[in-house]
């Protein structure tokens, strides 16, 4: 085709991207070195240029330069030349900055509610048993109308059906031995840094989908650099906006161009030991989403980090070089090489392994969604910096960005930690009050000094379990709080 957007040109002229198709997904595949990066910042440019909006992770810290002019140099000349570019210029994009951390970038924020029962338990890496409790949990939560919005609150909810398990019935009994190992588990995610990703005030979809006044698609860069230290937090995070982006985001059948496209870098952490239930919750979403707009891009070293049930899915493929030393490699590369459209004038299995740096066998969907034949491509050089924003120039981005006033401070609500101890402490008023009456009765020289005793351990009680407790955040709906498909709020 001759419009969309430019991947690059091979012997029989320019390879393009289908707008039309590019919500039918995508892979983009390589070893370490072979240009992936690249690649990904060409499609993020070419999105953006057609007014939509992109969401990806900077891992590495090197997407960043996205924001800035690209500088001359005689490599870019000669590669624009080679594949025919006209009236390339050197640009940067709107780019918005986000960072879990809240140092480089806008702070993002959920809440335990709106991310649900089971990537809470995904990220708590915890067993079927344990699973069932925090699912529990939530059902208890969601019946009473109370938002889980901070670890806290998870917390305090955890050890109030703990300690009232006869009360509550034998719907919500839960045994102490799991509810202290999930406790264990949520003091590890705060060491890793999880305690920031959740509070208010949370993340809302339509910050994340903007467009400039020129017409173009923001980009928004997610700093994963640190994030990806915790794997888990990091695929769990990502999984958790995908699920935000199904379950809340109309459907559109077939646009003309996505709504949004969503690069999952590391792909193969998503998909590593994940149980098999969350699994065909994750296909599910992945096949369907597309009816609402949005692309989903992996981005990994092999087509093999991806279950089949999901790479199957995948319509647009771009595959730069992969090493075969091993016979588990050499494997690899026939598999990847047999997914292509077949080409009679190129061995694949050869070319996959001889590309050089910036080369890549691209195959996209054209007409009707078939696939096109497969193509050995010399892939574009970006507008963009290829490399890393200073500091200085990330500032000034953050400064004029409206997201950063809108999310730099926590807010703090009145939530399921503050109802409750609330409700904890009415118990023991009542507790109390009644013991005292009965005291009174049998003997009024004694009132004095046991009203004295039980209220100093009825203060204490509850003065330790809010030290323990921490601060909260968070509402309370007042209603019952219904959940789809990976179990995020539907709004």
């Amino acid at each position: 085709m001759s419009d969309g957007i430019l991947i690059g040109g091979c012997s029989s002229g320019q390879v393009f991207l289908n707008p039309r198709y590019a919500n039918r997904h995508g892979l983009i595949a390589g070893a370490t070195g072979t240009g992936k990066t690249v690649t990904l910042q060409c499609l993020a440019e070419g999105f953006s240029d057609m007014g939509v909006p992109v969401f990806m992770a900077d891992v590495k810290g090197d997407i960043s330069g996205i924001s800035q002019a690209g500088k001359p140099h005689p490599k870019v000349d000669e590669r624009v030349a080679s594949i025919g570019i006209e009236n390339y210029s050197q640009r940067g994009y709107p780019v918005a900055f986000w960072d879990l951390f809240g140092k480089k970038g806008t702070p993002v924020r959920s809440t335990i509610s709106e991310m649900g029962p089971a990537l809470i338990s995904r990220l708590l890496d915890l067993n079927e048993t344990q699973e069932s409790v925090v699912t529990l949990v939530f059902e208890f939560a969601d019946n009473e109308g109370m938002l889980l919005v901070d670890l806290a609150d998870l917390r305090t909810t955890l050890e109030y059906l703990g300690n009232n398990t006869k009360e509550l019935g034998m719907g919500f009994g839960v045994s102490k031995a799991s509810v202290n190992a999930i406790l264990r588990r949520l003091l590890m995610l705060e060491r890793e840094g999880g305690k920031k990703f959740f509070g208010e005030p949370a993340l809302q979809l339509e910050d994340f989908m903007q467009v400039e006044r020129d017409g173009r698609g923001v980009i928004n860069v997610l700093a994963a650099d640190t994030l990806i230290q915790s794997p888990r937090v990091y695929s769990t995070f990502l999984l958790w906006l995908l699920a935000e982006l199904f379950e809340n985001l109309p459907e559109l059948g077939d646009p003309e161009k996505p709504v949004l496209v969503f690069f999952f870098d590391e792909a193969h952490l998503l998909f590593r030991d994940i149980p098999k239930a969350l699994l065909e919750k994750i296909e599910q979403v992945v096949r369907l989403i597309r009816s609402k707009g949005v692309g989903v891009y992996f981005i990994s070293q092999s087509p093999a980090d991806v279950p089949d049930s999901v790479l199957s899915q995948l319509g647009n493929r771009i595959q730069h070089a992969l090493r075969a030393y091993t016979p588990k490699e050499q494997k690899a590369v026939r598999v990847a090489a047999q997914s292509f459209r077949t080409n009679p004038n190129l061995d694949t299995v050869t070319v996959i392994t001889e590309m050089g740096v910036g080369e890549a066998l691209v195959s996209t969907l054209q007409k009707k969604g078939v696939p096109s034949p497969v193509e050995r491509v010399l892939v574009r050089p970006p507008h963009s910096r290829m490399g890393k924003a200073t500091m200085a120039e990330r500032k000034a981005i953050l400064e004029r960005d409206p997201n950063m006033r809108l999310y730099s401070k926590t807010q703090d609500p009145r939530s399921a930690h503050e109802i409750l101890l609330e409700r904890t402490a009415a118990k023991l008023q009542a507790t109390e009050e009644a013991e005292l009456a009965k005291r009174a009765e049998k003997a009024k020289s004694k009132k004095s000094t046991s009203s004295r005793s039980r209220q100093s351990s009825g203060e204490a009680f509850i003065k330790s379990m809010a030290r323990s407790l921490g601060s909260a955040a968070g509402s309370s709906l007042g209603k019952k709080l219904f959940r789809g498909i990976l179990g995020s709020l539907l709004k």
